[in-house]
């Protein structure tokens, strides 16, 4: 077995095939760490908006009574500890990118490639690579006459000292609204760019209170707060992106937020959204509208004509001047894979079937790929819930298809193309209910248009989509088995 990513979906597939026995399989990874987004987001204030108790391992609960939102260090250290408690270590191979992977007919197996030239043979392999990985830097014209310094959120330059300069922060999403007071409190001026405004929530307090403290003492009392939790995501959350119960109460509230925290009529009509609560990332944040009145922020919606030797110029003929340039504008999520090149059966290219938008079986299989599988795949990011726990359930699943694979005496099994439209037309169905097609570009969808990102329905429902035989959707895919080539993951 190979496992591409050392992330959440890395780690707990390498756990899962542990406990099923396995011991000869390779996390390969292409940074010097693990922990994916956990590792590459150290910007100020980075923490997650799902509560701890949810997002982490239901075999590695979290079980902090103090600390509900636990920052990037944090949760870093939470998943460093899971890979050493587990004996991971031995398998993971750090520094070890992989560029290519190809599935030889011949012998039912994959053959990766890695960025120095190393030839890796295994009889599946597991994409876990992620969807919040690949930055995304806007093309704007006259990008490299901008003298002053310029990175991303994720590739947050720490040897960039900001008191007493004028920063330019180019997006207003989740990352932005957390590096923003450290911005205001250190930098002389702080202009945010703005291209669409977001819907924002208060978010619950970092740490409990005495009471949630004491009760969290109780014997089964944390395991229960992880069951609310989930439970109130599907309830509350989930229906928000379908226009059900709950969306008018929090547009109410979000709009209530927004009057008690902006007092400026301007200014709160800039920070208005015009499209449904729900139809992009909703923002969990206390910080984010106080800091924008402060008197050294700006909020600049005029959209962005050029980047000077010294600024941005804008639209309305404004020019702003800027020493260092930090870009917010969050990533290249529906490139799924990129940049690895994957070749299935008949010389198929994976990049060239999702041209116009990702799709897979539940997110985890594609026809025509035997003996492949994915983790964090297209249409499974929970907007309202923990995603650790989305892929759990794909684990699980992938699990299973190992052990059909083997009770039948299979080389290799695939997705059949039945079960994937069968899969698509009610995925199609599903988004169709949402907020999300109307709601403008966002990261949520390919630039086709397709809705590739988020799933459409309740962490339960999935979870229950995932709960049926592979033997109803796979097939056995026969292969000439080459007895003389080496099998090795090392």
């Amino acid at each position: 077995m190979a496992v591409v990513g050392a992330g959440f979906g890395g780690i707990g597939m390498g756990v899962a095939l542990r406990r099923a026995g396995v011991e000869r399989f390779a996390i390969f990874e292409e940074a010097d760490d693990l922990g994916g987004v956990w590792r590459d987001n150290t910007y100020p204030n980075c923490n997650c908006d799902v509560p701890a108790h949810l997002y982490s391992f239901s075999f590695a609960p979290y079980r902090n009574r103090r600390i509900r939102y636990p920052g990037q260090p944090e949760i870093l250290n939470y998943l460093r500890r899971v890979v050493l408690e587990q004996r991971l270590a031995p398998h993971l191979r750090l520094g070890t990118a992989i560029r290519d992977a190809t599935y030889l007919e011949n012998q039912g197996r994959w053959e990766l490639m890695t960025q120095s030239g190393q030839a890796v043979l295994a009889d599946a392999v597991v994409f876990a690579v992620g969807q919040l990985h690949r930055p995304n830097i806007p093309d704007v014209p006259g990008r490299a006459e901008f003298t002053g310094a310029a990175f991303h959120t994720a590739r947050w330059d720490h040897t960039q000292h900001l008191s007493g300069r004028d920063v330019a922060v180019i997006g207003t999403g989740s990352s932005a609204a957390e590096i923003l007071p450290s911005l205001a409190a250190t930098a002389h001026h702080v202009r945010v760019f703005q291209r669409t405004p977001h819907w924002v929530l208060p978010k619950p307090a970092t740490e409990f209170g005495p009471t949630m403290r004491t009760a969290l003492r109780l014997p089964g009392a944390q395991r229960l707060y992880r069951h609310a939790l989930y439970c109130g995501g599907d309830l509350v959350l989930a229906p928000i992106m379908r226009r059900g119960w709950s969306a008018r109460p929090a547009e109410w509230a979000a709009r209530r937020y927004l009057r008690r925290h902006i007092p400026d009529p301007a200014l709160r009509a800039k920070l208005t959204p015009d499209y449904p609560i729900g139809g992009k990332r909703i923002i969990l944040n206390n910080d984010y509208y106080p800091t924008l009145t402060q008197p050294n922020v700006e909020l600049i919606t005029a959209p962005i004509t050029r980047l000077t030797r010294e600024g941005l110029d804008t639209a309305d003929g404004a020019h702003h001047h800027a020493d260092v340039l930090i870009f917010a504008t969050g990533f290249r999520a529906s490139e799924f894979l990129a940049p690895i090149i994957v070749r299935g059966r008949d010389g198929q290219m994976l990049h060239e079937r999702w041209r116009s938008g990702a799709s897979a079986f539940h997110g985890l299989a594609v026809p025509g790929f035997p003996n492949a599988y994915l983790l964090a795949g297209p249409n499974t990011f929970n907007p309202a819930g923990s995603n650790p726990t989305m892929k759990e359930h794909q684990i699980d699943y992938i699990i299973q298809c190992l052990r059909w694979r083997d009770e039948i005496g299979a080389t290799a099994i695939e997705v059949d193309n039945e079960a994937m439209q069968t899969h698509q037309r009610w995925m199609h169905k599903a988004i169709a209910e949402t907020v999300w097609p109307e709601a403008g570009p966002s990261w949520y969808k390919h630039p086709s248009g397709a809705v590739t990102n988020p799933w459409p329905a309740t962490g339960r429902r999935f979870d229950q989509r995932l709960r049926h035989p592979p033997a109803e959707s796979f097939h056995a895919v026969p292969a000439r088995v080459d007895t003389q080539s080496e099998h090795t993951c090392s």
